[in-house]
């Protein structure tokens, strides 16, 4: 359930997807905390290689929830209010990264210049996909899901 497992099976989603976050290189994590309740923080997502990638320092709450409970969601950052962004959200389980080809593919992310120990990199295997884009004008709001049991499918209602 990789990125490119998610390009194959819903390439528009998986391109506006990818545009939304190198768009601002930033997007949010939630994670799931010791208690059950859930924990919201920013990562740096690069797909590379097929994969989607994001790091953690080690030691940080976002990497203990993740070694506890690996599912979690990442959701692209909106920059403003009505601005007609398009947001995707992705469900599935953080995976860590080992390969050093695989840790090193995104040579501009913050986590090559910290050992190993120091700065977890986690893949996310995708579980499910949404892309929801918005028609400003038209009063419309079109939905793409993707999920690897379901397929794809896209609806377009009118919105609020």
């Amino acid at each position: 359930m990789s990125w490119s497992e998610l390009e194959a099976g819903a390439p528009e989603l998986a391109r506006l997807g990818r545009e939304r976050l190198e768009a601002t290189g930033v997007a949010m994590l939630g994670t799931i905390r010791a208690d059950g309740s859930p924990r919201i923080s920013p990562v740096e997502p690069f797909v590379v290689l097929g994969q989607l990638l994001f790091g953690a320092m080690a030691r940080s709450a976002k990497a203990r929830d993740l070694v506890r409970d690996a599912r979690c969601t990442l959701h692209s950052i909106v920059t403003a209010p009505n601005a007609g962004q398009g947001e995707l959200k992705l469900f599935g389980r953080a995976v860590e990264v080992r390969d050093p080809l695989l840790r090193g593919a995104a040579d501009h992310a913050w986590w090559v210049s910290y050992p190993e120990d120091d700065a977890r990199v986690l893949s996310l295997a995708v579980e499910r996909a949404v892309y929801v884009s918005w028609d400003l004008e038209g009063g419309l709001m079109t939905v793409a899901r993707w999920s690897h049991e379901r397929g794809s499918s896209v609806a377009t209602r009118a919105y609020p």
